[in-house]
């Protein structure tokens, strides 16, 4: 069997407001292998966005261990934990993010340009994935140019840019009318299923989330 692109291990986080102990993660045990695509279910608060940016190695403060890769993070520093999150990880947020001031296809082509790749190189995978959801038309255009669904669409075409291990989705069609919300829904889990990869989408979206792998609910802290 394949090893876990991501293992969580007595995952902890703790906040402190007015001298209060807030558990937020209490721990969280899991293991996600490649080709897994798996929704993460929790009302607002639940703590599904910390569990996110635990995995992604975006703060610190966490207690247990994450390895990603096989590569345990806590022991990495500061320069190996971005470069293991440029390497095998992606991204896609809610609100699409983009630069304003780049075209959707600089956009894209930047993930691959800071992670190493000639320009020649990202330009063209960046076109790939951009004509793969269906923006052939929208390669030269701007974030402003471009509809809600487009936007995201983009979004989704940049986390896959350097073909991450594992893609982490956070509510990626929560701005999205329903039907958009379906399609770009479909397009992000037929690209990373295409490439080998695994996700974890977090999403109030109960209608989608079934039609993943597997369905995690994060409740007070708890995954069940």
């Amino acid at each position: 069997m394949n090893d876990p692109v991501v293992r969580l291990t007595g995952l902890r986080r703790t906040f402190h407001q007015a001298g209060v102990a807030i558990e937020v993660l209490r721990g969280v045990d899991l293991a996600i292998r490649p080709g897994e695509i798996v929704a993460l279910l929790g009302p607002s608060g639940s703590g599904k966005s910390t569990m996110l940016q635990a995995i992604g190695l975006l703060e610190g403060g966490f207690e247990g261990r994450i390895d990603i890769a096989g590569i345990d993070a806590s022991t990495l520093s500061g320069d190996a934990r971005t470069a293991l999150r440029r390497n095998h990880l992606g991204f896609v947020y809610q609100f699409h993010h983009l630069l304003p001031d780049f075209t959707a296809t600089e956009n894209v082509m930047l993930a691959g340009l800071v992670a190493g790749h000639d320009k020649v190189e990202a330009t063209a995978r960046a076109r790939q994935l951009l004509e793969t959801l269906g923006l052939g038309h929208r390669l030269d255009h701007r974030p402003s140019q471009l509809s809600g669904g487009e936007q995201q669409r983009v979004a989704v075409a940049r986390a896959l840019a350097n073909r991450p291990a594992l893609v982490l989705a956070d509510e990626p069609t929560g701005n999205l009318d329903e039907a958009t919300a379906t399609r770009v829904f479909e397009e992000l889990v037929d690209l990373v299923r295409g490439q080998g990869s695994a996700a974890l989408i977090a999403t109030h979206n109960e209608r989608l989330a079934w039609r993943m792998d597997r369905v995690l609910r994060l409740h007070e802290g708890v995954l069940q």
